[in-house]
C-alpha cells in the first residue's frame, strides 16, 4: 500500500513546541485564554426539564510566572468541552471547571475566568388560554476562582409592554369628554352607554404603550447551590405584570390589554418594581438593573438604572 507523500514527509521524533522558549520582555499577564468558544450548554426550560441551547464560552487563567512564555491553552479548551458536554451549568459545576483550568496548567495559573452567553429557552403559557410558546432571554454567566473563592454573576434581560400614565391620563380625559358631548341633556340607560363604550364612537384616544426591556446582572451569593435565572425572570416578570406573550388568541389579547390598564408604568416606576424584587432575594449580593422604554412617542427612549444590595449582601 502507497504511503500518501505527506505522511511520507512526517518524521516520528518530537515536535517542537516554542511555548518552552523563554519570553522576552519577561512580565505575569493578568488574564491569557480564548474567546467566542462556539459550544452546547443544557439549561432549564422554565417547564421542570432541560433544553440544550448554543453557547458561547470565554475561558482565561493568569500568567502568574514572569518568565514562560505561555499557557497550555489547547488544555483550557478540551477541559471545558469535556465538563459541559457532561453536565448543567451550576456554581458547583462551574467552580469544578475553574478549578481544573487552573490545574491543568501546572502551576502557570493561580486563577481563572469563564464567561457563557446563551439565549435561554422557556416554554410560556399564555394568559388565558391553552397555547403556549418558546420565549428567548439573553443571559450571561461570569465566573472568576481566585484563592478558592468563586464570585459568580448572573445577567440577563427580559421583555415587557409599557403603557404611559400620562396618555392614560389623557386619554381618558378625552374620553369623558366625548361622552359629555354625545349624551348632554339626554337620558341615557346603562345598556346605551355601554352599546356606546363597545362602539368606535367609545373610544376617542389611546394611550401609547411600547415594547420594554430590563437588563439585570446579579452578583450571587457564596451559598448559592443554583442559577436562579428562572426562578429570577418569573419574579421580575411578576412584578412588572406583562411581559410580552408568545402565542395568543383573543381572549389572551384581551387579558393583556387589561393587565397594561392596570399596570400603567413610567420607565422609573418599572425600575423600581425590578429593585425591590433583587433587594428582596436572599441569593442577591449586589445587582444592577436598568429599564429602557422604546418610546412610540418620541424618537428616543425612556431609560432609568438602578442599583444596590440583596438580601444576601
Amino acid at each position: 500500500m502507497s504511503v500518501p507523500a505527506t505522511a511520507a514527509l512526517l518524521s516520528a521524533d518530537p515536535l517542537p513546541d516554542v511555548a518552552q522558549q523563554p519570553a522576552a520582555l519577561a512580565r505575569p499577564l493578568d488574564w491569557v485564554g480564548m474567546e467566542g468558544i462556539a459550544i452546547p450548554v443544557r439549561v432549564p426550560d422554565g417547564a421542570g426539564g432541560h433544553v440544550q441551547v448554543a453557547a458561547q464560552a470565554d475561558l482565561s487563567v493568569d500568567l502568574q510566572r514572569a518568565g514562560e512564555r505561555g499557557i497550555h491553552m489547547s488544555r483550557l479548551y478540551l477541559r471545558l468541552q469535556q465538563e459541559l458536554a457532561r453536565n448543567e451549568v451550576t456554581p458547583a459545576g462551574l467552580r469544578h471547571i475553574l478549578q481544573g483550568s487552573i490545574e491543568s496548567q501546572a502551576g502557570l495559573a493561580s486563577r481563572a475566568r469563564l464567561r457563557l452567553r446563551y439565549e435561554a429557552l422557556l416554554l410560556r403559557g399564555a394568559l388565558r388560554s391553552d397555547n403556549a410558546g418558546w420565549k428567548r432571554y439573553p443571559v450571561e454567566i461570569e465566573a472568576v476562582l481566585e484563592q478558592g473563592r468563586l464570585q459568580l454573576a448572573l445577567g440577563f434581560s427580559l421583555e415587557y409592554s409599557s403603557t404611559c400614565p400620562c396618555s392614560a391620563a389623557l386619554s381618558r380625559k378625552a374620553n369623558a369628554e366625548r361622552f359629555a358631548a354625545q349624551f348632554a341633556g339626554r337620558a341615557v340607560t346603562v345598556e346605551a352607554v355601554r352599546a356606546w363604550l363597545e362602539s368606535e364612537q367609545g373610544m376617542a384616544a389611546t394611550p401609547h404603550a411600547q415594547r420594554s426591556q430590563a437588563l439585570v446582572k446579579v452578583l450571587l451569593s457564596a451559598q448559592a447551590a443554583e442559577l436562579p435565572l428562572v426562578e429570577l425572570i418569573d419574579a421580575l416578570e411578576a412584578a412588572l405584570a406583562t411581559p410580552v406573550q408568545t402565542a395568543v388568541k383573543r381572549e389572551d389579547e384581551q387579558a393583556f390589554a387589561v393587565l397594561n390598564a392596570e399596570n400603567l408604568m413610567f420607565c422609573e416606576d418599572a425600575a423600581r418594581r425590578v429593585a425591590a424584587v433583587l433587594a428582596a432575594d436572599p441569593r442577591v449580593e449586589r445587582y444592577e438593573a436598568r429599564v429602557a422604554h422604546f418610546e412610540s412617542l418620541h424618537p428616543h427612549d425612556a431609560v432609568a438604572s438602578v442599583s444596590g444590595r440583596g438580601a444576601a449582601g
